[in-house]
């Protein structure tokens, strides 16, 4: 049975922003061990292959800016990242349209399916946790998680 929405009014006890943060952390460790895994595989780093997730599920071609800002690296660091995919054939630079002076980045040539079974465990464990809930929870799950992405994602627009 899921949850009523909440208002965000209510106040939520120390001890509960102290449980979540500490499950939040141990996730985002785990998470980030998991995908290190995962670009070692495909050749990458771990900052690499985060960076070209950035870049494939943009809905557009991405400046080297926006890849630091929202990675958090340095524009120089950037260039070494575009660089290294740029060899492997992940991704290229492209003239702005409406800009030539800006270089946008953008995928290239890049098939998924090649590497799906990189994420095979992943998809399996999702499918093993998800079967501990009821399947009326889920949505409630899935909440949870668009708003902390949705939080995220504010909180590295801003810097």
């Amino acid at each position: 049975m899921s949850s009523p929405v909440r208002t965000g009014s209510e106040q939520v006890p120390a001890d509960v922003l102290e449980r979540f943060g500490r499950l939040g952390r141990e996730l985002s460790t785990m998470t980030v061990l998991f995908h290190a895994r995962i670009a070692e595989r495909m050749g990458l780093s771990g900052t690499d292959h985060k960076c070209l997730e950035l870049v494939m599920r943009a809905a557009a071609p991405l400046t080297a800016g926006r890849i630091a800002q929202q990675s958090g690296l340095s524009t120089g660091a950037v260039t070494g990242v575009i660089d290294r995919l740029e060899r492997r054939g992940f991704v290229r630079r492209i003239r702005d349209p409406h800009d030539r002076r800006k270089v946008l980045v953008e995928v290239v040539g890049f098939d998924e399916s090649r590497y799906l079974h990189l994420f095979r465990s992943m998809i399996e464990l999702n499918e093993r946790v998800l079967k501990r809930f009821a399947p009326e929870d889920w949505d409630l799950l899935e909440r949870y998680n668009r708003a902390m992405l949705d939080e995220f994602a504010r909180l590295l627009d801003e810097g």
